[in-house]
């Protein structure tokens, strides 16, 4: 199979992305569907990497999804951006409002998971200090909140609490 054609270097483990378009997906799912061969033997025929591969692509058409070109590294990743403090006291507040719904955070302002989660973490660890970028300076720059600030800042995240239970007790009325 994959000695037979590419010899030992086809049995090497492959170590980088593999484009398909979407024809060749879709011409290997109806292949396989009508019947015209095994896993292996549509793998084989389309040179398709495993089976596992084309068992995705099953999947995905048997519920209905589309088929589309596979693009280099798919991820549903959003790369970060640079950010000021205030708008990351507006996202974490935001994301514990939230339940700690990472994914929507990343959605509505456009930052990666990876930041999210580490301001929630550093947020919950250090107070709005943790929030502060201090790369490149000396451990005396760190900003102090006004204790006014600092209630300010805990009444919005209360606010934004009660409107996401607001909202979730009126799908429950609504479901009832």
């Amino acid at each position: 199979m994959k000695y037979e054609k590419s010899g030992i270097d086809g049995l090497r483990e492959s170590r980088t992305w593999k484009n398909y378009s979407s024809e060749l997906k879709q011409q290997a799912v109806f292949d396989y569907l009508d019947g015209k061969g095994s896993l292996t033997d549509i793998c084989q025929e389309f040179d398709i990497s495993s089976h596992s591969v084309l068992l995705k692509w099953l999947k995905r058409y048997t519920s209905g999804e589309d088929l589309k070109t596979t693009s280099k590294g798919y991820s549903r990743m959003k790369q970060g951006r640079k950010t000021t403090f205030e708008e990351r006291l507006e996202i974490v507040n935001y994301t514990i409002a939230h339940e700690k719904d990472y994914q929507a955070a990343i959605e509505k302002f456009g930052v990666s998971y990876q930041q999210v989660y580490s301001w929630v973490r550093q947020f919950e660890k250090n107070g709005s200090q943790g929030l502060v970028d201090r790369r490149g300076k000396g451990l005396d720059s760190k900003p102090n909140l006004t204790e006014a600030e600092e209630l300010q800042l805990k009444i919005k995240q209360q606010e934004a609490r009660n409107r996401y239970l607001e909202m979730e007790v009126g799908l429950l009325v609504v479901a009832c």
